[in-house]
């Protein structure tokens, strides 16, 4: 009587370790990228609230100047955000004159080459 052993041969169990490592080397470099395209989305995501926030300050404050911060400056829309602005985040300074509207920017603190832009709007 024989016995049959099951298995694999060791060419097949190469061939498979083979096609992995192609598979491994193809999409490696795809999540790699993910992590400039996700700090990207950050950077634009707070530049976003930065321009909401400086309009509805900007709304709320000529109703009254007793509520909302006046601005003059790029950098004085971080104050018009509930709890300021994240360390991990900078804005560039520039001057913003009352009743106009200038273009800012915020960058990352740990990467200036990561930027975005918002409309910040002056008040007095």
């Amino acid at each position: 009587m024989s016995v049959r052993q099951g298995g694999f041969t060791l060419i097949e169990l190469i061939m498979v370790i083979v096609i992995l490592g192609i598979l491994a080397a193809t999409a490696i470099p795809r999540f790699v990228n993910l992590e400039s395209d996700a700090q990207d989305a950050a950077v634009q995501g707070m530049a976003g609230a930065l321009g909401s926030a400086s309009a509805i300050n900007y709304a709320v404050r000529s109703l009254s100047t007793s509520n909302g911060v006046a601005v003059s400056d790029c950098q004085d829309v971080a104050n018009s955000l509930e709890g300021g602005l994240d360390g991990a985040y900078q804005i560039v300074a520039g001057a913003i004159g009352a009743g106009t509207t200038a273009t800012c920017s915020v960058r990352r603190a740990d990467d200036a080459t990561v930027t975005a832009s918002f409309v910040g709007h002056g008040i007095n």
